[in-house]
């Protein structure tokens, strides 16, 4: 049917006075309502708005009696409204009584009419409630038709976002926008965090959504998506995908999505509607999020993440934005939400101001995470959908602790948080007390408590917290957070201001442990089935000796006149062991030939992480000067289950029978060869896994600084002896159940041990 009334453009023109008068946001919706009716020759014009309490409430119509506003109600999936809420998707009838879902609403005064049509209104694939136009005749709806009311659609979402619809909300009937939400990830870095959104990668805000010039808005649309393709382009070509952070699948996937017919095509379409080029591609990724976050099938809905990226990466091109914050001008109180970060971009931000983390994507072990531990920053990861479900300066929680992320909280329960913070505090401020407490068991038995860093700023930590070193110093930080290789001088730059912070405090420096997933941003990645048992650590510094030989040399310099201590990561055999060692011998060499000044002790030790040395334990105790467990790798290997992998990392306890077993080896065996031995893995700073190392024979214990003062007050509380001499009963009782952690919590209560 033709519209005498003017087209959706014109329909778009006097949408945008209306949105520009000084008038109040009822008679702006009523007016909107009108002349949607008119310009689609429909007798009847409503919308209804979803409510915090997932009901849709009628907010303005023409035709329908006007008493209906704001008292009917309709349940979300009752009648064709709420169908059409669920469903995120238009339905046209040309009889919508004799439609199953139909519920008569005897206020509305509705049932003269039978032609149906309504659309959602969406904002990032969510649905803000549903505009329906209505025929007394029965009548089809044309694809056009249904078009122009999913453009209409959109700029009523843009005025429910604005929130000016809050302002004629029925007291306690908040609009679904600023409903509160709750949502359930996995902790990063302990701690809670109480502050406002602010977006990792900005939202294009699209101001201007009704297009003056179709014909400029169609070029500047395929100007974009020419620019866009080629960025994609350049990047697979180059062969430095990582300089992003993205795998190279991930591009050809966004070059595939890029040279998509049917996706460009909608995108025109909705220009032509009479939409400018952002708002077109606002609209149809909203539409394909809602359907796409409607899907059961995981690959589908990990496509939407494709989707999505590759929508901000062309509203960006068109409004000329940054594609990530570049962290300036920060907001005090500041909460990152993202998909996903690296540890340069948290590095980026004032820490001053940031009071957490919240990310779609990343696990306790990835490299935000540990850079979010070194600088205490409570972080909250795999929390689905997190970027569409927040707006910029909505309050929210990190609750670093529990893994929990609340949206918009109310009132009670942002109180709640603070109270939960503030007695976290309280804690801290106990723990700090025992700052100076010799850490010296009940039983008489001296615990060296050692920090795990990677940056300069964890080094204060060692101060506060009272700990004795630097446990495990991870210098690929330094690699990872650098836009290109450090230079040796760099290296050593860093090196010699870690020993001067640390003043005569040990430190065990690790040797650049990259590879696997971690791959530094200049270096082009390498496609491994898998990652993690691939090139990577040691691998690669025996492979490319220049690497190694560097760093080991910007270490000998930085140490001249200290003691310095090497730790050689991911060592699988002894043969590997003796070659790096070999590589530390030449570089002394060279370094007293050229008359350098050299350290006074320099320490070779091993990381413990591959399963294989667990059998080659005595040989490497007795060739090393120290060892150190890496618990995270070590376990995860040990159990063929990626710590990454929520659908495989719970499978394994590490209070369990074989873990303690495989642990009580290498201290039996540590201490049977007088070689050192440390643990610098995650169950270090955990107060009833450490009670259990401690059992075992563990003296020395590595940690993240939050953990020194839980761990110190249980050990304070501990009989060692007593608690090794049950671990090792149990150990060699053949009736033992798999795991000995409530063996160890009941032990712990008994006793009064703060685990």
């Amino acid at each position: 049917m033709r519209n005498p009334s003017g087209g959706p453009r014109v329909l778009l023109r006097r949408l945008r006075e209306i949105m520009a008068e000084p008038i109040s946001a009822q008679d702006r919706l009523d007016r909107i309502v009108v002349l949607i009716a008119a310009n689609m020759v429909a007798e009847v014009c409503s919308v209804y708005v979803l409510r915090a309490d997932g009901t849709l409430e009628l907010y303005a119509t023409e035709g329908l009696n006007r008493e209906a506003v704001h008292l009917t109600t309709m349940r979300s999936g009752e009648g064709l409204v709420g169908q059409i809420a669920d469903a995120a998707q238009p339905l046209a009838l040309s009889d919508a009584q004799t439609h199953p879902a139909f519920a008569y609403k005897p206020e509305t005064g509705e049932e003269i009419y039978h032609g149906f049509l309504g659309v959602p209104i969406l904002r990032a694939g969510n649905t803000l409630g549903v505009l329906v136009v209505q025929n007394r005749a029965h009548r089809s709806y044309s694809e056009e038709e249904i078009e122009a009311a999913q453009t209409t659609a959109m700029v009523v979402a843009e005025m429910i976002a604005s929130g000016e619809l809050q302002a004629i909300a029925q007291e306690g009937a908040d609009i679904a926008l600023k409903k509160p939400l709750y949502l359930q990830g996995v902790s990063l870095t302990e701690g809670v965090g109480l502050g406002h959104v602010v977006l990792h990668e900005p939202r294009v805000v699209v101001k201007n959504l009704i297009a003056e010039n179709l014909d400029e808005e169609v070029e500047r649309l395929e100007a974009a998506i020419r620019k866009v393709r080629a960025s994609i382009d350049e990047l697979i070509e180059r062969g430095d995908v990582a300089d992003h952070g993205e795998h190279r699948e991930v591009l050809e996937t966004f070059r595939m999505f890029a040279h998509d017919q049917g996706w460009l095509r909608r995108m025109r379409e909705a220009v032509m509607t009479g939409l400018t080029a952002e708002a077109a591609v606002e609209r149809v990724q909203s539409d394909n999020r809602a359907r796409m976050m409607r899907q059961t099938d995981p690959y589908l809905r990990e496509r939407l993440h494709d989707l999505d990226d590759l929508a901000n990466r062309l509203l960006h091109q068109l409004v000329g934005q940054d594609f990530v914050s570049d962290g300036a001008d920060l907001p005090e109180n500041a909460i990152i939400v993202a998909r996903s970060m690296g540890p340069a971009a948290l590095l980026d931000y004032d820490r001053g101001r940031l009071r957490g983390i919240v990310l779609e994507e990343g696990g306790p072990a990835s490299h935000v995470a540990i850079v979010a531990r070194a600088l205490g920053i409570p972080a909250v990861g795999r929390v689905e959908n997190a970027t569409a479900l927040v707006e910029p300066g909505d309050a929210i929680i990190a609750d670093g602790v529990a893994g929990e992320v609340q949206i918009r909280p109310r009132p009670d329960v942002e109180a709640a948080y603070a109270e939960k913070a503030r007695l976290r505090a309280k804690r801290q401020e106990q723990y700090r007390a025992l700052r100076d407490v010799a850490p010296v068991t009940r039983d008489g038995i001296a615990i060296d408590l050692q920090l795990n860093a990677g940056l300069l700023a964890d080094l204060p930590h060692l101060e506060e917290t009272g700990a004795h070193g630097i446990g495990l110093f991870r210098t690929e930080i330094q690699f990872m957070v650098a836009q290109q290789m450090p230079s040796t001088s760099e290296q050593q730059k860093l090196y010699r201001a870690v020993l001067d912070a640390v003043d005569g405090a040990p430190v065990v420096f690790r040797t650049l442990d990259i590879g696997g997933d971690k791959i530094l941003p200049y270096m082009s990645a390498i496609e491994e089935e898998n990652p993690a048992l691939g090139w990577r650590a040691i691998r690669i510094g025996l492979d490319r000796p220049g690497l190694l030989r560097s760093q080991v040399r910007a270490l000998l310099k930085a140490g001249s006149g200290r003691d310095i201590a090497i730790m050689l990561p991911m060592v699988a055999t002894v043969e590997e062991f003796t070659r790096g060692r070999e590589i530390v011998a030449r570089e002394i060499a060279y370094l007293r030939r050229h008359g350098h000044a050299m350290p006074t002790d320099i320490a070779i030790g091993v990381m413990i992480e591959v399963p294989a040395l667990l059998f080659q334990i005595r040989e490497i105790c007795a060739l090393a000067d120290f060892i150190s467990v890496g618990s995270n790798d070590l376990l995860q290997f040990l159990f063929a289950a990626d710590r990454e992998n929520r659908q495989v990392a719970q499978r394994y306890d590490p209070l369990g029978v074989a873990s303690l077993r495989a642990l009580r080896l290498i201290a039996d065996t540590a201490r049977e060869s007088d070689c050192r031995v440390s643990i610098c893995g995650e169950i270090a700073g955990r107060p009833l896994e450490a009670m259990a190392l401690l059992g075992l024979g563990f003296r020395t214990l590595s940690m993240a600084p939050s953990s020194v003062g839980p761990v110190k007050a249980m050990l304070l509380a501990l009989d060692a002896q007593e608690v090794g001499a049950v671990i090792r009963e149990k150990l060699d009782d053949p009736e033992t159940g798999p795991t000995l952690r409530s063996t160890l919590a009941q032990f712990a209560e008994r006793r009064r041990i703060p685990v």
